[in-house]
């Protein structure tokens, strides 16, 4: 049953959460959070086969101002990464899962740390991919200065302008690409172009730009108390790899898996050790 696909609307918390599963349903829940302006589909469809048919229930849904979920006027938004992370929980109880196996990566990794920490009851295990510490008291590396540079060009982009919006995000994949892999920039172009296009554009996912939250969770990783994997690129340029050391350094007992060449991004060829890490982690007896 792992190439069973299934949709559904979550409504709480005052939003509309767009939600698709794969595999079993009596299967261990996962529950895949994405990072910013990021929908879905940035866990790609095979990705999540693929752990499906380890012999988990996957879920993974869009972000509020990604994809197909409720969307909100670009400026300062009315919801934090608190509220995310009620919307995690949300869909857990929209699917009657009591207790998943949660994976996130960049800003759905620090979502998923304030749900950890904040609702350990409903997390079996956590995977972090790509993502910084939230709540730590630390001097950590800041992007690269490549990164940056491409950053800063994103102030002069019209984000309702289909063709500079999905022109920049494309620049963004390439600049966080890994090193250690070919880039294919065709192939990652019309994928965002579809994204784009499924999204209604990407103007409101400027909001996640502006995001706060976490200061409930201040302090509090060192307690997290369930089997816990951090996986991270040697290349990330947004949070390069002394995040994931910190993150790793912070939690006793947590596994790290450092990918060489790896950047902020879920690339093909690495999901040879990607996914076996997921699966192992939440394999781990507590």
């Amino acid at each position: 049953m792992a190439s069973e696909t299934t949709t559904r609307t979550v409504r709480a918390n005052g939003v509309e959460i767009v939600t698709e599963a794969f595999g079993d349903p009596s299967a261990p829940p996962m529950l895949l959070i994405m990072g910013a302006m990021a929908s879905m589909l940035w866990w790609p469809d095979a990705f999540c086969r693929q752990i499906a048919a380890s012999g988990r229930h996957v879920i993974r849904y869009d972000n509020r101002d990604t994809g197909l979920s409720t969307k909100y006027a670009p400026g300062k938004p009315p919801y934090t990464m608190d509220d995310m992370a009620r919307d995690a929980v949300a869909v857990l109880d929209a699917y009657g899962i009591a207790k998943a196996h949660v994976v996130g990566m960049s800003l759905g990794g620090m979502i998923a740390q304030i749900l950890a920490l904040t609702e350990p009851g409903r997390v079996a295990s956590l995977t972090l991919v790509s993502t910084t510490p939230i709540g730590l008291d630390r001097d950590l590396p800041p992007p690269t200065p490549t990164y940056m540079e491409h950053a800063a060009t994103g102030e002069g982009v019209d984000w309702s302008d289909r063709a500079q919006a999905t022109g920049f995000i494309a620049g963004e994949a390439r600049v966080i690409a890994s090193t250690a892999h070919p880039h294919d920039a065709a192939k990652t172009l019309a994928f965002i172009e579809r994204d784009y296009d499924r999204s209604g554009g990407y103007l409101s996912a400027t909001n996640h730009f502006m995001l706060t939250g976490g200061e409930a969770v201040k302090g509090k990783l060192p307690g997290l108390n369930v089997p816990f994997t951090v996986i991270h690129g040697t290349a990330d340029p947004i949070f390069p790899i002394g995040h994931g050391k910190a993150i790793t350094d912070a939690v006793k007992g947590s596994t790290y898996l450092v990918v060489d060449g790896g950047g902020h991004e879920l690339h093909e060829d690495d999901w040879g050790i990607v996914i076996p890490a997921i699966v192992k982690n939440s394999s781990a007896p507590r």
